[in-house]
């Protein structure tokens, strides 16, 4: 049985590092979100001003395609993606009933001085502050293994693989 598995938390909570780690340890396909941003929500963001629901529908539609197109392939797929509110969870994983999602939290200040820290496309810290606010945080459960970002991504790796099995 393959299955999504959707990493998930504000940017800059490590959801690249894990994934990729992650995907590579199971042997399965790894899908950078932030890779299918459409050009117009990188311009946004890039200058500072947060998405809105109406940004994100095409971009949630594209990573359920190409997530979908993946699973085809037999094998599981690790998707990370903000995913902030559970409608937007609800959304993306509508058609994926055996999905599990890994929820990376972590404190603000922390995640700010990481984002200081690293360069990337168009994400900077001066949205971190919204990330935090529009986060609605999933209940931990058979399908929500939560994760605290100050552990080493190789740990965390460890502790996923052993929940999914």
């Amino acid at each position: 049985m393959t299955r999504l598995i959707l990493v998930m938390g504000v940017s800059g909570c490590g959801k690249t590092t894990l994934g990729a780690l992650l995907a590579e340890r199971i042997g399965g396909t790894y899908i950078e979100g932030d890779d299918h941003h459409p050009p117009e929500n990188k311009i946004k963001m890039g200058n500072g001003i947060p998405l809105v629901d109406d940004d994100r529908w095409p971009w949630f539609d594209a990573l359920i395609a190409i997530s979908r197109e993946a699973l085809s392939e037999g094998v599981d797929v690790v998707l990370t993606c903000s995913a902030l509110k559970q409608s937007y969870r609800d959304y993306l994983l509508r058609d994926f009933p055996d999905a599990v999602v890994l929820f990376l939290e972590g404190d603000f200040a922390t995640i700010k001085q990481r984002m200081d820290e690293r360069e990337h496309e168009y994400m900077t810290s001066t949205l971190l502050e919204s990330q935090f606010a529009t986060l609605e945080e999933p209940e931990e459960g058979e399908r929500v293994l939560r994760l605290r970002n100050d552990v080493p991504p190789r740990v965390l790796v460890d502790t996923v693989v052993d929940w999914l099995t």
